[in-house]
């Protein structure tokens, strides 16, 4: 396709700008051949008319596709020009911060001028290991791609940094030697690549300084050789430096400093150390204030001093040489204080004593008069004679300069030198990789001798890039077979030969040197008599005789001839240099030592430089005269000299390209200035690069990545198995012109342009494609919306017409309805206007009869009342009439008859004088005085009764009268009252009268209150109603804020509760930190232990003979055995009179932890000496007091014991012979002489063994006997005191119930029968009664005998019983677990159904096996135990029948037969413990550990049996009480375990194996320490195994300790099978097939570096882990451990794929998220099938899962930021910021992130507080625990296996 059928319309084009270099624009209509202007339009919304040169016609650049802008590699770009780079630059620079970017094999690298968090150790891990393509363009790549390649192809390695200054060339050098010396390591205890590090600060400090460009730039170049040995581990390194700019010591510019070295001097002149420099600010130096900025913003020169001097103390330069240096930088500083004064104008004096001067001389320990006398005086030595001659002042000025830099000089080069010693290492070098930071291209208003060196220094630097760049393209295009033309490119050999041929611009220079009079204008006529127009490179300016200029590579530099000459002669005083010669400060003559070599402060005699190539140089001798010669090399021949052979290095070497760019200059951070950066590219090469490449063939496919990404563009006819084929047959179809494309053997070439063409018909199809979809789906959407609406409609029409007939129908029966209802309406409101006005007649009859009824009966009730009183009135008056009426005639009868009276008395008076009367009176009176008598009485008895009549009316009376009393006082209150009450009725009267005038008053104010109080009422009413809204309002309030305070309530429980988690969380977090930080320096002594492990080997294999009386012991030891183990050396060997003979007395340093816990262990131990003493004193008292009781019994011993303690005898000499025979049996084992006798698998040897086993168990069973022998015999002495009989039947009781078993119990009662029987018989010889007595005692022990059976059965009927039901139990327990296995296995899939059945089996048929062997003993024993008894019963029987036979008599009463005391045998019972020698300790680690192979152990045994077999050895010597058995046996142990992980530590099923012994030994440990805590779950036969004698809390924490380092160990292991899959699992293996699409590719093809290793797939990381999860479930781990484990497996899996994807542009697009969503879908389902999701692991994938997100959500509105933020919480803003930038579509559908969306999320993630750091911590261990997890198994039942080799272990 023709070049010109692009320019189509809305094709984007560039065309030229001055102010932006290049500016976009987009054509508004086609080109058509012959147009001369092109009508265009541009993104600021102009139109132009671009007018085409009508000589070249040449038409604009075309702009690139938009999912081509912002690619790594500039060379991917289809259309590859100056503007396209130009731009890629600044998208990648501005829109996504990226500073790296590749040009085929040239590093672009931008400086940012801000620190980027992108150089940490997180970063070079990532990279480390990783093709060049794969990754980021980075600085690390490219150092990572010199590494590996002088690794593979055993070539040494350049990294050549070049660029203006200010562009960031030695921080891109620091950071390469950094990567180095992190990947690659030491390979000596020295820390190499420490110093080589530490060279950086001092080489800055004193050779770099403040320019206008930059504020740390460079000011010379170097050449650092980085050195490695044959294993690739940095040995050494060498520095060589190029053109220092020794003018700058003397003079700097504007805003300029010196070199930073003099201003640290300055800062750190108040340090004691330095008050001897007599030192100050530096403004008041004459060489530190001449550019005004003595400071520069952000850097404190006084730490900076600080880090110098620790650089050089690294390097091993000592504080004297230190102060040295100082001292004489301190005299430069002097030195320019120097004041001249004139005499005249050919002459000049210093004045006397001038403090400068003498400071001066001073510090250089010269003396003041020579110094004075030299600096302004010279010598001149002509042929006959020498004089001395006066200079001027200016010359003596210019002296004074030379001088400053010439020691300036000789120090620089003293201090690299004494670097390189530093450096330099004995080992002989294998390889190196050198760091060339050299200056870039220079031009300036005023250019001179040092810009020119500079630009020859890189005119020879383009030549060899040139030809390195032209080379690999050949090698490309031969490697492929393509037939390749010659490519022109520009060749600068002919400005090369300008300067350095013969009479070239360096020999006319160096001859003009040579001239006695001989200056810059002489030169420069020489110059342009020989060059110009001579050489069309070389022209003269127009309007100056004392410049040239020279046209470079980059551009024409114009040079001033104005000292030349004299900085190319560095010209400085003989006499004045031999004045510091004789100077009595030592280290300064060692300046000026052209031919020996300075003294080294690190004491080393090699020279410390590494020859440049690998055959070494010859080392030059001095000769005398040659310091003459030397200072006649000019400065010119040296540097040409030396750029020579740095070229010949390079061109020895690999080259790598590192190009850095200054952005703009004025330091802005990520401010881009085209023009500035179109400079620096054309003068660094990279646009020749981008020219050589456009010139071939620059875009480059494989032809499976072209069938991928192209696969749009085939029919499916075209479409054959053989892909290349495939792609042959659609080019020549897509592509006319078949120049444009050549096939090679693996990849595509394309010429500039094609791919963008490729990819406008790839845009095309699917365009159209889309448009296509798009058409059918509206249609269908469209007809589907119709027929929804058609259906709708007919929908609502029918709805409306049924509505509306609904509406008729209502409206007729309203009608009717409102008919009948105005009928009853107005019926009802007639009626009810009838009933109204009958009942308002009604009412108004009522009422008016009412009325007239009340006025007649109000008449009635008058005239009743009117009668009522005239009755009264008129009563009152008849009675007061007759009241007074009776008055008067009682009055009037009272006078009457007191008249009468009075008559009467007169009467009486008179008779009674007279005698006669008496008579009369007397004649009846004795008639009348009986009667009287009579009546006498009769008024006796009434009187009687009157008085008992009147005493109850008196006391009547009384009462009454009381009553009447009270009631008196109570009438005469009232009467009171009543006149109170009358006088204030009166007073009321009065009142009721005022009252009634206050009423008139009151009614008149009443009517006005009422008025007022109506209104206010109004007011009120209106005030209420006004309260009442403000009361709703403020009720409203009220529950607003009742309602905020409960929200309030919530949120600040919510609060409290969140911040109560938070710090919770925060406590876990310290907890963590504190345990990882525990476990890391866990990890760090392991390694450093490893580290001295190693460094003793090699001593060993360097020294071949040991020292005499020295034994090496075991490399393993650690410092965990010295804290925990006291006599561990006794373990390791032997050889133990060797290790006695060692001498004692070493000088160990004092380890304060074990000085402290052996302190403690000290104080326990007197703890418990003094309790052991406290039970001694008691157990002493109570043996004190039972012998005090025993002298108290009356000893009786019968004549019957005597055969008791014979008996007891013969059984000891039995034992003693028996013991004999064992010994005499094992000395002859060990004195065979023959191997085959002797040999463990020989007959006799077994023979031997059996025997040895038999004697062994006859003696157990001879040593019971003897003890039941003892009891019966205590139990028959006391049988035989019969009186003590109740005493004696309780001790035969308690003796009885000491007896366990039913046998012993029968033979007990045989024997007392027996000695009963024989005491009284004895007793029947001396008493009948006697004998009675005994049976009848007898008869009644037996009964207790026999009750004691009785209850002995029934318990163990119970204990019975209780097995049954624990092991119906059990069953019960089995038959869950067997079903939830089957349910697991029923959810698994088909294959691993398969093998978690087999698993399952395996272990069901071990366990069975296991119980079936423990069955299989248990009822061997029973069977032995039942022949025994059977004996026993045989011969009872035969001896009771004889018995009875003999002792038959009629007189006797026999109750028993007389039977012989027979012992039972019991048979023997293991107690859990395993027995072994001292001497076998070494056996049993090597059997059991150093030699066991894990996988069979795993297979055919229980899980953890060397950890059970351990802890029964251990059991065993503490049951023994053995602490050194003890100690040795856990220190062994420890170190055996530590050898195998040390020499198998990379086998995954090894270290897993060892991990779960660890903790089980542990577990054990804890379990039977006898601890409560640990004892909970144990049963009560596991209680009683429990530790009795020792506390191994120390050796718990060991193992413990130990058991983190495995664990460590075994996450290494995992992390490094698992790298190398997960990036090519997770990433790049597309899971779902055609997702992802294969965007363009540049020169950096993923397979640079390395060849194909296979690629992995998610399946073999699924594989992998299920590898993993099955060999420790083999193992036995615990389960929460591998929990802990697949969690550190899978957040290994999170964060490299999350790093990787941070790193890599081309893994950022919507469809990548999809396929690592699906690959993370997959991870979980993993877990759920092994039931582990909540082990925490599926957390750790969150931010993957985070990531993933966020490349597939929506990137455009404030909702989706605010969507991102929320959703985003597991990534830091670094990460999610890193992610937008690095978001790349695939397809031209998709859109990028823009910068303004990355702002909004930048600007709502601000007060996020979170970690700044870019990637995730791969190498990130969790802190491990290990819950305690006790062990159900019963130690008496583990059985030893014969595969084991422990035969000489017994079990107890």
């Amino acid at each position: 396709m023709a070049a010109s059928e692009l320019y189509t319309k809305f094709a984007r084009v560039w065309i030229p700008d001055p102010e932006e270099v290049w500016k976009s624009a987009e054509l508004l209509k086609d080109y058509k051949p012959g147009d001369k202007v092109l009508l265009l339009h541009l993104e600021d919304g102009k139109d132009l008319e671009y007018r085409l040169d009508p000589k070249t016609k040449e038409l604009p650049h075309l702009r690139n596709p938009d999912i081509l802008v912002g690619e790594n590699d500039l060379t991917a770009l289809s259309y590859l020009h100056e503007p396209a780079v130009l731009h890629n630059l600044r998208v990648r620079f501005i829109d996504s911060k990226l500073i790296y970017t590749y040009c085929g094999i040239v590093l672009v690298a931008i400086n940012p001028y801000e620190q980027l968090p992108i150089y940490g150790e997180d970063i070079i891990n990532a990279y480390s290991g990783q093709n060049m393509g794969d990754m980021d363009p980075h600085i690390f790549a490219v150092a990572e791609e010199a590494y590996k390649q002088m690794a593979r192809d055993e070539r040494n390695q350049s990294i050549i940094v070049s660029g203006e200054s200010g562009a960031g060339k030695t921080v891109s050098a620091k950071y390469a030697m950094r990567y180095f010396a992190t990947v690659s390591g030491s390979a000596s205890e020295a820390n190499v690549e420490e110093k080589v590090l530490a060279s950086n600060p001092i080489m800055e400090s004193i050779g770099n300084a403040k320019t206008t460009r930059n504020d740390n730039s460079s000011r010379f170049g170097k050449y650092i050789e980085i050195g490695f040995d044959k294993r690739y581990r940095i040995i050494g390194a060498n520095m060589r430096t190029y053109l220092l700019e020794k003018s700058r010591v003397v003079f700097q510019a504007e805003e300029e400093r010196n070199y930073h070295i003099f201003y640290q001097l300055c800062a750190s002149a108040n340090l004691p150390e330095f008050k001897a420099l007599r030192l100050g600010d530096a403004n008041n130096f004459h060489y530190t204030n001449q550019g005004g900025s003595p400071v520069i913003e952000g850097v404190d020169d006084a730490k900076e001093m600080a880090h110098t001097r620790q650089a050089c103390t690294l390097l091993g330069i000592s504080e004297s040489y230190q102060m040295g240096i100082f001292r004489i930088l301190a005299g430069i500083l002097h030195l320019g204080n120097v004041v001249f004064m004139s005499r005249d104008s050919d002459s000049c004096t210093i004045p006397p004593k001038h403090e400068p001067l003498s400071i001066f001389c001073d510090l250089m320990g010269v003396a003041f008069e020579e110094m004075s006398h030299w600096l302004c005086h010279r010598k001149l030595a002509t042929a006959t004679e020498t004089y001395i001659k006066p200079i001027s002042k200016l010359q003596a000025t210019n002296a004074r300069d030379a001088l400053a830099k010439h020691i300036y000089a000789k120090l620089f080069n003293w201090i690299v030198d004494h670097v390189n010693q530093a450096l330099h290492s004995a080992v002989k070098q294998h390889s190196f990789i050198g760091v060339l930071d050299i200056y870039g291209f220079e031009t300036f208003e005023i250019n001179s001798f040092e810009q020119f060196c500079i630009n020859y220094a890189n005119e020879k630097l383009q030549q060899q890039f040139n030809m390195h760049v032209f080379k690999l393209e050949q090698e490309e295009y031969m490697k492929e077979q393509i037939p390749w033309t010659l490519i022109d490119f520009y060749d600068n050999q002919p400005c090369i030969n300008l300067i350095e041929s013969k009479l070239g611009i360096l020999d006319l220079l160096d001859e003009e040197c040579k001239m006695p009079k001989g200056t810059d204008d002489t030169w420069a006529q020489k110059l342009y008599n020989t060059h110009l127009n001579k050489c069309a490179l070389f022209e003269k300016p127009r309007l100056s005789n004392k410049a040239f200029i020279i046209q470079h590579f980059a551009d024409k530099v114009e040079y001033q001839c104005e000292g030349f000459l004299e900085k190319n002669k560095d010209t400085v005083f003989e006499e004045q240099i031999k004045v510091l010669k004789s100077s009595k400060f030592k280290m300064l003559p060692e300046l000026f030592q052209d031919d020996e070599k300075a003294v080294s402060p690190t004491s080393a005699t090699s020279s410390g430089r590494t020859p440049l190539t690998r055959t070494p140089s010859k080392p030059t001798k001095g000769r005398p005269g040659q310091t003459a010669k030397e200072h006649k090399k000019t400065v010119g021949h040296q540097f040409r000299n030396s750029l020579h052979l740095l070229m010949e290095t390079l061109n020895a070497t690999t080259p790598h390209y590192v190009r850095c760019i200054k952005p703009n200059d004025f330091k802005f951070p990520f401010t881009f200035d085209e023009k500035r950066a179109v400079q620096q590219l054309r003068a660094c090469g990279v646009l020749e690069t981008i020219r050589i490449s456009a010139a071939g063939f620059p875009s480059r496919w494989t032809y499976q990545e072209f069938f991928s990404r192209y696969r749009v563009l085939m029919k499916q006819k075209d479409v054959l198995s053989d892909r290349k084929q495939t792609c042959k047959n659609v080019l020549e179809k897509l592509i006319v012109d078949k120049d444009k494309y050549q096939f090679g053997k693996t990849k595509i070439f394309f010429r500039a342009g094609q791919v963008a063409y490729l990819e406008k018909l790839r845009a095309d199809k699917l365009r159209a494609a889309c448009i296509r979809i798009q058409k059918t789906i509206r249609g269908w959407l469209l007809r589907k919306k119709y027929l929804r609406m058609r259906k709708a409609a007919i929908t609502v029409q029918r709805y409306v017409r049924g509505h509306q007939a609904r509406c008729y129908a209502k409206f007729l029966r309203r009608t009717k309805a409102a008919t009948i209802i105005q009928k009853y309406w107005r019926m009802y409101v007639a009626r009810r206007r009838y009933k109204i006005m009958r009942t308002a007649a009604i009412v108004l009859q009522s009422y008016l009869r009412g009325y007239l009824a009340r006025n007649r009966y109000h008449k009635i009730l008058r005239e009743h009342k009117a009668v009522i009183i005239q009755k009264w009135v008129r009563g009152w008056l008849a009675r007061t009439y007759y009241r007074r009426s009776i008055h008067a005639i009682i009055y009037l009868q009272c006078c009457f008859r007191r008249m009468m009276a009075k008559r009467e008395l007169k009467k009486l008076k008179i008779e009674a004088r007279s005698v006669e009367r008496y008579k009369k009176l007397h004649i009846g009176m004795e008639n009348k005085i009986m009667q009287l008598q009579r009546k006498v009485d009769e008024q006796n008895k009434d009187y009687k009764c009157l008085m008992e009549k009147l005493t109850n009316l008196e006391g009547t009376y009384n009462s009454e009268t009381e009553k009447l009393r009270s009631d008196l006082e109570r009438l005469q209150l009232s009467e009171e009252e009543a006149k109170i009450a009358t006088g204030r009725v009166l007073s009321l009267q009065e009142e009721i009268a005022k009252l009634r005038k206050d009423l008139e008053q009151t009614r008149s104010e009443k009517k006005s209150i009422e008025e007022h109080a109506d209104r206010y009422k109004q007011e009120t009413e209106q005030l209420v109603s006004n309260l009442k809204e403000e009361n709703t309002l403020l009720k409203q309030e009220k529950e607003a804020l009742n309602h905020r305070i409960v929200e309030q309530a919530k949120e600040m429980t919510e609060t409290m509760e969140k911040k109560l988690v938070e710090e919770t969380k925060q406590l876990e977090l310290d907890l963590n930190d504190e345990r990882l930080r525990y476990q890391n320096l866990l990890n760090e002594f392991s390694r450093l232990e490893e580290r001295y492990d190693d460094l003793k080997e090699e001593m060993t294999l360097m020294v071949n003979v040991p020292k005499p009386g020295h034994k090496r012991t075991d490399s393993t030891h650690s410092s965990n055995e010295s804290e925990y183990t006291f006599s561990s050396e006794i373990a390791e060997t032997e050889d133990i009179p060797s290790r006695t003979e060692e001498p004692s007395e070493k000088k160990v340093p004092l380890d304060m932890s074990l000085f402290l816990k052996l302190q403690k262990r000290v104080t326990e131990l007197e703890q418990e000496k003094q309790v052991m003493q406290d039970e001694l004193d008691r157990k002493e008292e109570q043996v004190l007091r039972s012998k005090a009781k025993e002298e108290e019994r009356p000893q009786i011993r019968g004549a019957e014991l005597e055969y008791e303690s014979l008996k007891r005898q013969e059984l000891e000499s039995e034992n003693k012979k028996l013991k004999n025979e064992l010994n005499e049996l094992r000395k002859a084992l060990s004195e065979k002489s023959s191997p085959e006798v002797t040999a463990p698998g020989a007959p006799a040897y077994r023979v031997l063994m059996e025997q040895l086993t038999s004697v062994s168990e006859e003696l157990d069973v001879r040593k019971e006997e003897v003890l039941i022998l003892r009891s019966q015999l205590v139990s028959q002495k006391e049988a035989i005191q019969p009186k003590n009989t109740m005493t004696d039947s309780t001790i035969l009781l308690e003796d009885v119930q000491k007896m366990k078993d039913k046998g012993e119990i029968a033979q007990a009662y045989i024997g007392l029968k027996e000695t009963n029987r024989s005491s009284a018989m004895d007793c029947h010889e001396l008493n009948e009664d006697g004998e009675l007595l005994l049976v009848y005692e007898g008869l009644k022990q037996a009964n207790r005998l026999l009750e004691s059976q009785l209850q002995s059965q029934k318990r163990s009927h119970e204990n019975e019983a209780e097995a049954l039901r624990g092991e119906i139990q059990s069953l019960k327990e089995e038959n869950n677990r067997q079903q939830q296995l089957l349910a697991q296995n029923l959810q698994l899939p088909p294959e691993a159904r398969i093998e978690a059945s087999l698993q399952h089996e395996i272990t069901r048929l071990t366990n069975e096996n296991l119980d079936l062997m423990e069955q299989l003993e248990k009822q061997d024993k029973t069977v032995r135990k039942l022949k025994k008894q059977l004996k026993v019963f045989a011969k009872k029987i035969g001896e009771l029948e004889v018995g009875q036979m003999e002792n038959v008599s009629p007189g006797q009463i026999i109750d028993e037969p007389i039977r012989p005391v027979n012992i039972p045998r019991k048979e023997k019972d293991f107690q859990g413990m395993l027995e072994y020698k001292k001497e076998d300790e070494q056996k049993l680690v090597k059997n059991l550990i150093l030699e066991l192979k894990p996988r069979g152990v795993a297979v055919n045994l229980i899980p953890g049996l060397p950890a059970y077999i351990l802890f029964m050895c251990v059991r065993h010597a503490d049951y023994l009480n053995d602490d050194q058995k003890v100690r040795s046996l856990l220190t062994s142990t420890i170190n055996s375990i530590k050898k195998v992980l040390k020499k198998r530590g990379d086998d995954f099923e090894t270290v897993s194996f060892w991990l779960s012994n660890t903790c089980r030994f542990l577990h054990c440990l804890k379990q039977y320490s006898g601890e409560e805590g640990f004892m909970k779950h144990n049963t009560s036969r596991q209680n009683e195994h429990c530790l009795t004698n020792f506390d191994l809390a120390e050796y718990r924490q060991v193992l413990s300790d130990l058991a983190i380092q495995i664990y460590q160990q075994l996450v290494r292991v995992l992390e490094n099978i698992l790298q190398p899959m997960i990036v090519s699992g997770m990433l790049e293996h597309e899971t779902i097939q055609g997702v992802s699409g294969v965007k363009p590719t540049g020169l950096r093809k993923r397979t640079s570096s390395i060849a194909d290793e296979g690629t992995y797939t998610l399946d073999s990381i699924l594989r992998q882990l299920n590898s993993f999860h099955s060999v420790m479930c083999q193992h036995g781990m615990d389960p929460e451990l591998i929990k802990q484990v697949v969690k550190q497996m899978f957040y290994i899996v999170g964060a490299v794929t999350l790093n990787n994807l941070l790193l890599r542009k081309d893994m950022c697009s919507w469809s990548k998220g999809m396929q690592i969503r699906y690959n993370v879908s997959q991870l979980e389902e993993w877990l759920r099938d092994k039931n582990l999701m909540n082990s925490g692991a599926k957390e750790t994938l969150e931010p993957l899962i985070q990531a993933a997100q966020l490349l597939q959500v929506k990137k455009k509105t404030d909702d989706d930021a605010e969507a991102i933020c929320s959703m985003c919480n597991a990534l830091t803003t670094a990460q999610i910021v890193k992610v937008l930038n690095l978001y790349t579509p695939v397809n031209e559908f998709e859109e990028r992130v823009s910068v303004s969306f990355i702002r909004t999320i930048q600007m709502r993630l601000r007060d996020r507080k979170d970690s700044p750091q870019l990637l995730m911590d791969a190498k990130h261990i969790f802190p491990v625990t290990f819950p305690f997890n006790p062990s159900s198994l019963a130690l008496e039942t583990i059985q030893i296996p014969a595969s084991l080799g422990l035969g000489f272990i017994s079990r107890v």
